[in-house]
C-alpha cells in the first residue's frame, strides 16, 4: 500500500533526531510538507531539514519549547503562516530525568511531566481550531510501553506516558465530530541515542524480554505513524499501538 500525503502539512515536535527525525522524514517521503520543531538542538533539526530537502521534500525548522504556551502558539502560527493549514500533528517531544523515587527531586518530576505531557496538551489544543475549520486532521501522540508497564527509576516518565494514553482517548472522543483522529504509539526499546548509551549487560537483559530478540528501528515506528496520518487510517481513533517486538502483549 502506497501512502500519499501530497498537499498535507505535518508538524513534528522533537523532530530533529531519533524517532522524531524518522517520522518527519517518512511523512515528507510520502509527500507532506514538514515542520520540524526543536527546543535546543538547532544543528540536529537543520540536519533533518537538509536531508528532507535533499530528497526533494519541503521542510523547515522552528524552535519552540512545547511546555510553554506562548512558544506553542508561536509554533502553530508560524506553521499556518507558512503553509496555510496543519493536517498532521505528531507529539513526539520528550525528555527523561531517570532516578529512583526516593532520590527523585520535585524538579525531576515536574520537568518530565511538563515537557512530555503538558506539551502534548498545549500542542493538541493549539491545532484543534485550525483542524476543526478544515473539518479534518490527524494527531499522533508518542507514548511508550513504559506508560503501560512502568519501570523502576522512571516513575515520572511512566506517569507522563501513561497520561498521554488517557489524554489520547479523551481527545479522540472530543474531536471525532470534526473528523479529527487522535491515536497513540507506544514504542518499546528503539535504536536511538538514548539506547546507544546502554551497557552490554543492560542491553542483553532487555533483549531477553523481547520475543523478537532485537531492538526496534526508528523507521519502523515512522512507518506506523505514516499509516496513522493517512486516509487509510480514517476510521481509527482513540487507539494505542504498541510497537515493541512483542515485549508487551495484552
Amino acid at each position: 500500500m502506497k501512502i500519499d500525503l501530497t498537499g498535507r502539512v505535518a508538524l513534528v515536535t522533537g523532530g530533529g533526531r531519533g524517532i522524531g527525525r524518522a517520522i518527519a522524514m517518512a511523512l515528507s517521503g510520502a509527500g507532506a510538507a514538514t515542520v520540524i520543531n526543536y527546543r535546543g538542538n538547532s544543528a540536529a533539526a537543520e540536519e533533518t531539514v537538509a536531508a528532507i530537502t535533499a530528497a526533494g521534500g519541503i521542510a523547515q525548522a522552528i524552535q519552540a519549547d512545547v511546555s510553554q504556551a506562548a512558544d506553542v502558539e508561536r509554533l502553530v502560527k508560524a506553521t499556518l503562516d507558512a503553509h496555510g493549514r496543519v493536517d498532521v500533528l505528531v507529539n513526539n517531544a520528550g525528555i527523561t530525568r531517570d532516578t529512583l523515587l526516593l532520590r527523585m527531586k520535585e524538579d525531576d518530576f515536574d520537568q518530565v511531566i511538563s515537557t512530555n505531557l503538558r506539551g502534548v496538551f498545549l500542542c493538541t489544543k493549539a491545532v484543534f481550531r485550525p483542524m476543526s475549520k478544515q473539518r479534518g486532521g490527524r494527531i499522533i501522540n508518542i507514548s511508550s510501553v513504559i506508560g503501560l508497564i512502568g519501570n523502576a527509576g522512571q516513575a515520572n516518565y511512566a506517569a507522563a506516558k501513561a497520561g498521554i494514553i488517557g489524554f489520547t482517548k479523551s481527545t479522540a472522543r472530543e474531536m471525532a465530530p470534526r473528523s479529527i483522529t487522535v491515536n497513540a504509539i507506544a514504542p518499546g526499546f528503539i535504536e536511538t541515542e538514548m539506547t546507544d548509551v546502554l551497557g552490554e549487560e543492560t542491553r542483553k537483559a532487555i533483549l531477553e524480554t523481547i520475543p523478537l530478540g532485537r531492538l526496534g528501528r526508528p523507521d519502523e515506528v515512522a512507518a506506523l505513524a505514516c499509516f496513522l496520518a493517512s486516509d487509510a487510517a480514517a476510521y481509527i481513533t482513540g487507539q494505542t499501538f504498541t510497537i515493541d517486538g512483542g515485549m508487551v502483549m495484552s
